[in-house]
């Protein structure tokens, strides 16, 4: 069925019929979303002009069929523009937009303990190409992925983030070392095991991925588990939406202030959404949750019931997938969304694992990067 394009009589909306599908546009958006080189620049795409420059009461006069090619003409400027018409139904905005509370990008695969840790051999990731195209999709996908078969050489975790990005430097340094201290500054640094969280909730923005990387584990226990948080937080506005949007809808406050010189707080729900509804992120830490202050006292006892429903559902032993990290072994978290858990270790034998902070747009860019080089290729 051909494409086909007719405009209102004030010039204020384009229709397109392409593909079977109806689309609508106003002469205003697609002014912003011109694409000649006086509006992007040809190079990186970023916009030339701002709001202001487009004139107030822009509208279109013309607009025709070029092959698969839709031009159009702006007044008052007198500008012509071509536009592609899968460019346009791919940026189409005429369509049902979801509100629903809690919803998630279709990219987005939630799991339990049925779930496999997916695992990527170092040297295959170190290659580039279709490995660690599947390897960065993973952690886009699930969350998380293992690495095995790497060097065990201190600081080799760093060498994990640069193959998407950059270490985020903290005040726990490029990486820290995860074994037991004597008189530790942070409980992550005793044989206790840990209750499933994500990290650094009390930074603002936080660090959005976390490598833990394994150069010795022969102690008894110590196994790591990750959880989704998507997963838990889907359980809890299925089985109790009042419960989800109180969690979502007021602010919790956590703090670290346990080195000299440190004192970090922030003020972030548990469930983070988007403004349209979007489950964007989870942040879940006992150990540095601050008091709750900003519930009204008529909610207060409704939102722990909530807080306690959700941690039921982290700690469900049916939630975590478990393994062990081998020398040369490592795995990577979306920490705004799966957290991790350890189980206690003995003190015989020995546990050391580094770890560091990234950030997700890295990966993401990375990603973006390999899947347009497969695309192009196909």
């Amino acid at each position: 069925m051909p494409s086909s394009v007719t405009l209102d009589a004030t010039g204020n909306v384009l229709t397109l019929d392409h593909d079977g599908a109806t689309y609508r546009f106003h002469a205003v958006w697609l002014r912003d979303n011109a694409l000649d080189p006086d509006t992007r620049a040809p190079g990186n795409g970023q916009r030339l002009i701002t709001i202001g420059d487009i004139p107030e009461g822009v509208s279109l006069s013309a607009a025709a069929m070029d092959g698969d090619s839709v031009t159009v003409t702006f007044q008052p400027e007198g500008k012509t523009v071509s536009y592609p018409c899968a460019w346009l139904a791919q940026n189409a905005y005429d369509r049902d937009q979801r509100s629903d509370l809690g919803w998630m990008d279709d990219t987005v695969t939630t799991w339990d303990s049925s779930q496999e840790a997916p695992s990527f051999d170092w040297a295959d990731v170190q290659q580039g190409g279709a490995s660690k195209r599947d390897w960065l999709a993973a952690v886009a996908r699930l969350g998380f992925a293992k690495l095995t078969n790497g060097p065990t050489t201190e600081g080799a975790l760093t060498d994990v983030a640069d193959m998407f990005g950059y270490v985020r430097e903290t005040n726990y340094g490029r990486y820290f070392e995860v074994r037991t201290e004597v008189n530790p500054t942070n409980l992550a640094y005793t044989g206790l095991g840990l209750q499933a969280h994500t990290d650094n909730p009390y930074r603002d923005p936080v660090p959005s991925l976390q490598i833990l990387y394994c150069l010795e584990n022969s102690a008894e226990g110590g196994d790591s588990i990750v959880v989704d948080g998507f997963r838990a937080a889907e359980r809890l506005r299925d089985d109790n939406p009042e419960g989800f949007a109180l969690l979502a809808g007021y602010p919790a406050r956590f703090e670290y202030k346990g080195s000299d010189g440190v004192c970090l707080r922030s003020r972030r729900p548990m469930i983070e959404l988007s403004p349209d509804g979007q489950l964007i992120g989870i942040r879940f830490n006992n150990r540095s949750s601050a008091p709750f202050v900003d519930v009204p006292f008529d909610k207060m006892e409704a939102y722990y019931a909530a807080y306690r429903q959700l941690g039921d559902y982290i700690d469900d032993p049916e939630m975590g997938v478990a393994f062990k990290l081998e020398p040369g072994e490592s795995f990577i978290v979306d920490n705004t969304r799966v957290l991790h858990a350890r189980k206690g270790y003995s003190g015989a034998g020995s546990r050391w694992l580094q770890g560091c902070y990234a950030d997700k747009d890295g990966l993401l860019s990375t990603l973006a990067v390999l899947s347009d080089v497969r695309e192009a290729a196909e």
